[in-house]
């Protein structure tokens, strides 16, 4: 029973696809990649050469620079909501990312979650949507227990827009709520204040264990611009809240620094005093191993055209430690894929849909598409995802998924019901799941397979993601039903109208195909952020390892008494 019984899986790319059409879905891909490069070269200009010259001009570094100098050297910045607002214009100004970096950085070797306002952009203004993406990292602190680092200088609301994101539930006086459940579940929330911190920004940083203030930092309900024109008094903004008040007089922060350099070495020497990563506990002495197929290879065999079938076992192979794979329940729903394997050397569970025609087990001799949920699959998919709950493994679902079955056999078989219990399931659990967008999330499959609205750590997309109810076609022919026959045809015979049902068919399907760019998703965050398929392995070894930093707060099983070994007794009476 201790052993888990992982297996070779996958195949050397030339085993799987020629090498002209292994080529021509690299091409495919390669304009999209280059897009997602020069949008994230964009998004961390900011506001451009002449604000980094202004706060140059400070003696001070962009927030850019502040995160270089504090993750660990030779260490990745994992940005989490590059694209928020992206492309949204507030009355001809852009806020890139919002106006505020959130990532995960290791710093000490520790995993961290830094939320960092873009002295760049408006002084660090909040935008409409960044205080829902502040508290959406505050979130991913909270459950996965890593350190919240606050980067501050902010100048406040970005007033002119202010309606959009002073007074709903989302508001920016939430941040404050999830500043606090930071703090009573114990998350360690260490803030360095670098300049302007005006009302709200004020407020964050105090519920902050520990709080560092340089010389030119200020935090203040109201800054001296409003204190001039509300009591006519003529006072700095430094002389209201600099370090020497909140320091030496009102206790607000603990530390005055000279300058940003000094201040990002305190976080650095505060995180260090927090315990390790209980990430090499759980490795045992397993370090991470490249898988046996390069991770590279996957924009040759992942097709651009989201109609092309592909071998999900060779999406695995190029994911998991040395292409090492425990597929469990494998004879049952063989629409998914369930297992474990190594990443970066510690344990996660994995859910995908197969791809392409699969054997029909209600009809012999008969087959039926993949990227479906149909009974059997379900219910597979929800025994595991509870049984990596109750062993602890962290869950990755990897969706390219058109939806459920549907028709009279699909409602005879209760699928609303199989559905609702993986619902449940999903809902319920307390692993950190984390979900990666590879082509289509489609429909209630969206959400079935840990969408976001069902709270995954993390949810990412990649350049060919689409999300949506359904594709553009079939939407505009459910719009128009009434104007079409049984062949989807317009039954009309008047020029003129079938000419305009026509027309207004072909604007639906246009808009909702716009609307399913990945890019449209991660600005108004319904995805946290978009990634090359060469970069998944990198984000998921990041991600699982994580899961496993915090020690203490949840259930993490050894291997000899997981509830997945009674599943696979159970179904395949405990094959060798």
């Amino acid at each position: 029973m201790a052993r888990v019984p992982v297996v070779p899986i996958g195949k050397p790319r030339e085993a799987i696809v020629d090498e002209a059409t292994y080529g021509r879905e690299q091409a495919g891909h390669q304009p999209l990649e280059a897009r997602l490069e020069e949008r994230r070269t964009e998004v961390q200009a900011g506001w451009g050469d002449k604000y980094v010259a202004r706060v140059h001009e400070k003696d001070k570094l962009t927030t850019r620079e502040r995160l270089e100098r504090l993750k660990d050297s030779g260490s990745a910045i994992f940005e989490v909501g590059t694209f928020v607002n992206y492309g949204v214009d507030f009355d001809g100004l852009r806020s890139p990312a919002a106006g505020v970096v959130t990532a995960f950085i290791q710093v000490e070797g520790r995993w961290c979650v830094v939320i960092a306002n873009d002295n760049t952009v408006a002084s660090g203004a909040w935008w409409p949507k960044t205080p829902e993406k502040i508290q959406r990292a505050q979130e991913m602190a909270r459950r996965l227990r890593l350190p919240a680092l606050y980067l501050v200088d902010c100048s406040g609301l970005y007033l002119p827009e202010q309606r959009r994101s002073f007074a709903g539930a989302t508001g920016a006086g939430h941040i404050f709520k999830m500043n606090s459940l930071l703090s009573a579940e114990g998350v360690p929330q260490i803030a360095g204040v670098f300049g302007d911190c005006i009302a709200g920004g004020g407020y964050m940083p105090i519920i902050s264990d520990r709080v560092y203030m340089t010389e030119q930092a200020y935090m203040v309900i109201a800054g001296a611009a409003l204190i001039k024109g509300a009591k006519s008094q003529h006072i700095t903004s430094l002389d209201i809240g600099g370090p020497e008040v909140h320091v030496h007089q009102s206790g607000c922060a603990d530390e005055r620094v000279p300058d940003d350099v000094t201040l990002i070495g305190c976080l650095r020497r505060e995180v260090a005093r927090l315990p390790s990563s209980g990430a090499a506990f759980y490795r045992g002495g397993v370090e991470s191993m490249e898988p046996a197929y390069s991770p590279a290879e996957l924009t040759g065999l992942v097709p651009v055209d989201q109609r092309q079938a592909y071998d999900a076992t060779e999406i695995l192979a190029r994911l998991c430690d040395q292409s090492l794979f425990w597929e469990v329940l494998p004879s049952v729903g063989r629409e998914m894929i369930c297992g474990v394997a190594r990443v970066g050397g510690l344990y996660a569970g994995f859910v995908l849909n197969r791809q392409g025609l699969i054997d029909d087990p209600e009809a012999t001799d008969e087959q039926r598409p993949a990227g479906i949920l149909y009974r059997q699959g379900i219910a597979k998919i929800s025994a595991f995802s509870r049984a990596c709950d109750s062993d602890g493994i962290p869950l990755i679902w990897l969706q390219d998924i058109s939806g459920f079955d549907i028709g009279a056999e699909a409602e005879r078989h209760g699928l609303l019901a199989y559905g609702s219990n993986l619902i449940y399931t999903n809902s319920t659990n307390e692993t950190p799941m984390f979900t990666v967008l590879l082509r289509k999330a489609s429909g209630a499959g969206y959400y079935a397979m840990a969408g976001l609205p069902y709270d995954p750590v993390v949810q990412l997309s990649t350049p060919i993601s689409r999300l949506s109810v359904m594709e553009g076609r079939t939407l505009a022919i459910a719009s128009y039903n009434s104007k079409l026959d049984d062949d989807f045809e317009i039954v009309t015979t008047d020029p003129k109208e079938r000419e305009q049902i026509e027309k207004r068919m072909a604007e639906v399907e246009a808009r909702i195909e716009a609307d399913m760019d990945p890019y449209v998703a991660a600005r108004q965050m319904d995805t946290d952020e978009i990634v090359r398929l060469d970069e998944l392995r990198d984000w998921l070894k990041v991600l699982v390892e994580m899961s496993y930093q915090g020690v203490g707060y949840r259930r993490v099983k050894n291997p000899r008494i997981w509830s997945l070994h009674d599943l696979d007794v159970l179904m395949n009476g405990g094959r060798a």
